[in-house]
């Protein structure tokens, strides 16, 4: 069982001691749209440019890279934010990658991932996406992306505004994983892979 992460009601944590790199750790919901959304455009019009398809496929490999994220999502959130070490450098990883969100989940500027290693992350899905799919890596991409930004939004949203009435449950769903049960809900756009997994929180 995963070691009881520290919380903090309120406050924000510090990664680096040197200011100017602890700036790019941020990022805020304005970033990200500047950052998601022309990076969808991109990839789609690259796709378009280089190698033009129907209406019809682009939009239904786009549909496949954006439901594709469901399943990246859990997997990244369980085994590699949650990754767990008892090395110095493995509790670094945990703490700089997730373990400050958890520490402290009311800080909004870490609620989103800071550009820089976004466009990283993107640029290495993207070559994994290219070398299996070739010629449909760019529509799948910007599905993808989309499928990320989604689930970012969701993210902010359920940890800043209370929760519509049809929403609720993925509302509650999240606040389990933090508040309860660190182990379990690691979905949070969708609780299904929790399901299929065998990861959904008690219910009470």
């Amino acid at each position: 069982m995963e070691e009881r992460q520290k919380f903090n009601g309120t406050g924000q944590g510090r990664i680096f001691k040197n200011p100017r790199l602890e700036v790019f750790t941020k990022s805020s919901h304005v970033i990200a749209l500047f950052t998601d959304i022309p990076l969808i455009i991109l990839f789609v019009s690259l796709g378009i440019y280089f190698f033009p398809m129907s209406v019809g496929k682009i939009t239904l490999i786009y549909v496949i890279g954006l439901l594709s994220w469901s399943l990246m999502e859990y997997i990244l959130h369980r085994w590699v934010f949650h990754f767990i070490s008892d090395t110095k450098w493995g509790k670094r990883f945990h703490y700089v990658v997730h373990g400050v969100h958890h520490e402290y989940p009311r800080d909004e500027e870490r609620l989103f991932m800071p550009p820089v290693p976004s466009l990283m992350y993107a640029a290495i899905f993207f070559g994994i996406f290219w070398l299996t799919m070739g010629k449909y890596s760019f529509y799948f991409m910007a599905g993808f992306v989309n499928g990320y930004s989604i689930y970012a939004f969701m993210h902010w949203s359920i940890h800043t505004f209370q929760p519509p009435k049809r929403l609720a449950f993925l509302w509650k769903h999240h606040n389990m994983h933090h508040y309860r049960t660190q182990e379990k809900a690691f979905g949070v756009s969708s609780t299904f892979w929790d399901h299929i997994f065998g990861t959904l929180p008690p219910e009470k």
